[in-house]
């Protein structure tokens, strides 16, 4: 399984009323064709940067101004490819501002640079094929 955490600007309650809208009858978990499996994470009743390296929490902190203390997590089934329905998801999270980070770099990504392809540290979001090509030993 692979994951995304999105940290959307605005309120918890407005990212909730959102995926309860796209995603009708269900809710934390919301499921994307059965392909993306989406929750809400957080510090106080979750596990939200409980095995995140710190320097990585403080680049986000510093992109966003400040401790984020909720994320949206989404969770990618390996049977799938998943680069199409986690950049769709992502827009719709991301449309007010915000970032995402991915699995293969603590980078925080905005909307803008995933949907120009802006290649970060030789990755771009989501770029599991290149990670693993620039891993291989």
């Amino acid at each position: 399984m692979r994951s995304v955490f999105v940290f959307p600007t605005g309120e918890r309650a407005d990212t909730v009323a959102s995926l309860d809208r796209h995603l009708p009858q269900q809710r934390d978990p919301w499921t994307l064709d059965g392909k993306l499996y989406i929750e809400i994470d957080d510090e106080q009743t979750g596990y939200l940067f409980s095995d995140w390296d710190p320097d990585d929490v403080a680049v986000l902190e510093s992109t966003v101004g400040h401790h984020p203390t909720w994320a949206v997590q989404i969770d990618i089934s390996g049977r799938i490819d998943g680069t199409a329905e986690v950049h769709q998801l992502v827009a719709l999270l991301l449309e007010h501002g915000g970032v995402a980070i991915d699995d293969y770099s603590a980078h925080p990504w905005t909307l803008q640079e995933i949907e120009a392809g802006t290649v970060n540290d030789g990755l771009r979001f989501f770029d599991f094929r290149a990670y693993r090509e620039l891993n291989r030993e």
